[in-house]
Protein backbone atom coordinates (compact mmCIF):
# COMPACT_ATOMS: atom_id res chain seq x y z
CA UNK A 1 0.00 0.00 0.00
CA UNK A 2 1.34 3.72 -0.89
CA UNK A 3 1.85 6.25 1.67
CA UNK A 4 -1.59 7.73 1.65
CA UNK A 5 -1.85 11.89 0.97
CA UNK A 6 -3.02 13.64 4.01
CA UNK A 7 -6.81 13.64 3.20
CA UNK A 8 -7.01 9.72 2.66
CA UNK A 9 -5.83 7.28 4.89
CA UNK A 10 -5.20 4.96 2.57
CA UNK A 11 -4.64 4.92 -1.00
CA UNK A 12 -4.34 2.43 -4.16
CA UNK A 13 -3.80 3.53 -7.78
CA UNK A 14 -6.74 4.76 -8.29
CA UNK A 15 -8.68 5.35 -5.52
CA UNK A 16 -8.39 6.45 -1.68
CA UNK A 17 -10.59 5.75 1.55
CA UNK A 18 -11.53 8.37 4.14
CA UNK A 19 -13.90 8.95 6.91
CA UNK A 20 -17.64 10.17 6.42
CA UNK A 21 -17.70 14.38 7.44
CA UNK A 22 -21.26 16.57 7.65
CA UNK A 23 -19.97 18.43 4.65
CA UNK A 24 -20.83 15.25 2.26
CA UNK A 25 -23.80 15.16 2.63
CA UNK A 26 -24.96 16.65 -1.02
CA UNK A 27 -22.48 15.37 -2.95
CA UNK A 28 -23.63 11.36 -1.40
CA UNK A 29 -27.03 12.25 -1.52
CA UNK A 30 -27.05 13.52 -5.46
CA UNK A 31 -24.95 10.25 -6.29
CA UNK A 32 -27.23 8.06 -4.32
CA UNK A 33 -30.30 9.42 -6.03
CA UNK A 34 -28.40 9.00 -9.28
CA UNK A 35 -27.45 5.27 -8.64
CA UNK A 36 -31.17 4.05 -6.89
CA UNK A 37 -31.79 2.36 -10.30
CA UNK A 38 -28.55 0.02 -9.77
CA UNK A 39 -29.03 0.18 -5.67
CA UNK A 40 -32.50 -1.37 -5.56
CA UNK A 41 -33.33 -4.03 -4.23
CA UNK A 42 -30.16 -4.40 -2.33
CA UNK A 43 -29.43 -1.70 -0.30
CA UNK A 44 -31.15 1.99 0.22
CA UNK A 45 -28.50 4.24 1.17
CA UNK A 46 -29.68 7.95 2.22
CA UNK A 47 -30.92 10.19 -0.55
CA UNK A 48 -31.87 13.64 1.04
CA UNK A 49 -29.37 15.79 3.08
CA UNK A 50 -31.79 15.21 6.41
CA UNK A 51 -31.29 11.08 6.58
CA UNK A 52 -27.18 11.78 5.35
CA UNK A 53 -26.79 13.45 8.54
CA UNK A 54 -28.46 10.93 10.71
CA UNK A 55 -26.46 8.23 8.97
CA UNK A 56 -23.23 9.87 8.65
CA UNK A 57 -23.76 10.31 12.58
CA UNK A 58 -23.99 7.27 13.46
CA UNK A 59 -20.96 6.13 11.49
CA UNK A 60 -18.71 9.06 13.05
CA UNK A 61 -20.16 8.70 16.52
CA UNK A 62 -20.91 4.91 17.76
CA UNK A 63 -17.93 2.57 18.52
CA UNK A 64 -19.17 -0.31 17.03
CA UNK A 65 -19.11 0.98 13.32
CA UNK A 66 -16.98 2.74 10.93
CA UNK A 67 -17.96 4.41 7.56
CA UNK A 68 -15.14 5.05 4.82
CA UNK A 69 -15.96 6.56 1.57
CA UNK A 70 -14.00 5.62 -1.86
CA UNK A 71 -13.11 8.52 -3.14
CA UNK A 72 -11.10 9.21 -6.92
CA UNK A 73 -7.29 9.99 -5.59
CA UNK A 74 -7.12 12.68 -8.50
CA UNK A 75 -10.21 14.65 -7.87
CA UNK A 76 -11.69 13.46 -4.68
CA UNK A 77 -15.10 12.96 -6.11
CA UNK A 78 -17.03 10.09 -4.33
CA UNK A 79 -16.91 6.47 -6.33
CA UNK A 80 -19.27 4.43 -3.36
CA UNK A 81 -18.84 4.35 -0.09
CA UNK A 82 -17.87 0.88 3.10
CA UNK A 83 -19.31 0.38 6.61
CA UNK A 84 -17.47 -2.18 8.93
CA UNK A 85 -21.22 -2.39 11.05
CA UNK A 86 -21.53 -5.14 14.59
CA UNK A 87 -17.68 -4.09 15.71
CA UNK A 88 -16.74 -6.03 18.22
CA UNK A 89 -13.83 -6.54 20.03
CA UNK A 90 -12.25 -9.11 22.36
CA UNK A 91 -12.12 -12.37 22.03
CA UNK A 92 -14.51 -11.84 18.61
CA UNK A 93 -12.47 -9.34 17.08
CA UNK A 94 -15.12 -9.39 13.88
CA UNK A 95 -17.00 -7.06 12.08
CA UNK A 96 -19.64 -7.08 9.28
CA UNK A 97 -19.09 -5.34 6.22
CA UNK A 98 -21.51 -3.34 4.03
CA UNK A 99 -20.72 -1.19 0.85
CA UNK A 100 -22.47 0.25 -2.37
CA UNK A 101 -21.04 1.88 -5.56
CA UNK A 102 -22.37 5.02 -7.38
CA UNK A 103 -23.58 4.47 -10.34
CA UNK A 104 -21.04 6.76 -12.22
CA UNK A 105 -18.38 4.60 -10.79
CA UNK A 106 -19.73 1.04 -11.18
CA UNK A 107 -17.97 -1.61 -13.24
CA UNK A 108 -14.45 -0.15 -13.22
CA UNK A 109 -13.08 -2.19 -10.34
CA UNK A 110 -13.01 1.01 -8.25
CA UNK A 111 -14.89 -0.95 -5.48
CA UNK A 112 -12.76 -3.81 -5.46
CA UNK A 113 -9.72 -1.57 -4.81
CA UNK A 114 -11.45 0.31 -2.19
CA UNK A 115 -12.76 -2.74 -0.16
CA UNK A 116 -9.43 -3.80 -0.45
CA UNK A 117 -8.26 -0.63 1.00
CA UNK A 118 -10.60 -1.43 3.69
CA UNK A 119 -9.71 -4.14 4.41
CA UNK A 120 -6.88 -3.97 4.97
CA UNK A 121 -7.55 -1.02 7.62
CA UNK A 122 -9.72 -3.43 9.32
CA UNK A 123 -7.07 -5.94 9.96
CA UNK A 124 -4.41 -3.63 11.22
CA UNK A 125 -6.00 -0.37 12.44
CA UNK A 126 -8.92 -1.56 13.73
CA UNK A 127 -7.60 -4.82 14.84
CA UNK A 128 -10.34 -6.98 13.43
CA UNK A 129 -9.04 -11.01 13.04
CA UNK A 130 -12.78 -11.54 11.13
CA UNK A 131 -14.66 -9.70 8.50
CA UNK A 132 -18.30 -10.95 7.33
CA UNK A 133 -19.77 -9.96 3.91
CA UNK A 134 -23.93 -11.05 4.54
CA UNK A 135 -24.92 -10.67 0.29
CA UNK A 136 -28.48 -11.63 -0.81
CA UNK A 137 -28.52 -14.42 -2.53
CA UNK A 138 -29.56 -12.28 -6.29
CA UNK A 139 -27.19 -9.93 -5.76
CA UNK A 140 -24.34 -11.26 -8.74
CA UNK A 141 -22.26 -8.42 -8.27
CA UNK A 142 -21.73 -8.50 -4.76
CA UNK A 143 -20.96 -12.37 -4.35
CA UNK A 144 -18.27 -11.47 -7.16
CA UNK A 145 -16.66 -9.06 -5.43
CA UNK A 146 -16.39 -11.06 -1.92
CA UNK A 147 -15.09 -13.98 -4.09
CA UNK A 148 -12.29 -11.65 -5.55
CA UNK A 149 -11.17 -10.28 -2.49
CA UNK A 150 -10.83 -13.76 -0.96
CA UNK A 151 -13.71 -14.49 1.48
CA UNK A 152 -15.14 -17.30 1.32
CA UNK A 153 -18.95 -19.28 1.36
CA UNK A 154 -19.30 -20.18 4.94
CA UNK A 155 -23.52 -20.57 5.03
CA UNK A 156 -26.71 -19.76 4.24
CA UNK A 157 -29.05 -17.11 6.95
CA UNK A 158 -32.38 -17.34 6.48
CA UNK A 159 -34.63 -14.55 7.24
CA UNK A 160 -31.47 -12.33 8.13
CA UNK A 161 -32.11 -8.55 7.70
CA UNK A 162 -35.05 -6.91 7.28
CA UNK A 163 -35.24 -4.81 4.01
CA UNK A 164 -37.18 -2.75 1.60
CA UNK A 165 -40.50 -4.23 4.02
CA UNK A 166 -39.47 -8.10 4.13
CA UNK A 167 -36.96 -10.36 5.91
CA UNK A 168 -34.50 -10.92 3.68
CA UNK A 169 -31.93 -14.71 3.05
CA UNK A 170 -28.57 -14.10 2.86
CA UNK A 171 -25.49 -15.98 2.00
CA UNK A 172 -22.13 -15.50 4.80
CA UNK A 173 -18.87 -14.67 3.42
CA UNK A 174 -15.73 -14.23 6.03
CA UNK A 175 -12.50 -13.04 5.40
CA UNK A 176 -9.63 -14.05 8.34
CA UNK A 177 -6.54 -12.40 9.04
CA UNK A 178 -4.80 -16.32 8.18
CA UNK A 179 -6.73 -16.47 4.92
CA UNK A 180 -5.79 -12.99 4.29
CA UNK A 181 -2.03 -13.73 4.65
CA UNK A 182 -2.03 -17.02 2.91
CA UNK A 183 -3.50 -16.03 -0.41
CA UNK A 184 -1.00 -15.92 -3.37
CA UNK A 185 -0.53 -12.43 -2.84
CA UNK A 186 -0.39 -12.39 0.97
CA UNK A 187 -3.55 -9.80 0.29
CA UNK A 188 -6.43 -12.10 0.03
CA UNK A 189 -6.75 -10.74 -3.51
CA UNK A 190 -4.86 -11.25 -7.28
CA UNK A 191 -1.96 -9.32 -7.60
CA UNK A 192 -2.51 -6.19 -9.25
Amino acid sequence: MRQPSPRHLAEGPRVGIRRFTPADGAEFTARARESQELHRPWLFPPTTEETYAAYARTLIEDPTRSGYLVCARESGAIAGFINVNNIVQGGFRCGALGYGVFAHAAGRGLMREGLGLVVDHAFGELRLHRLEINVQPGNAASIALARRLGFRLEGFSPDFLFIDGAWRDHQRWALTTEMRAASPTGQGRRAE
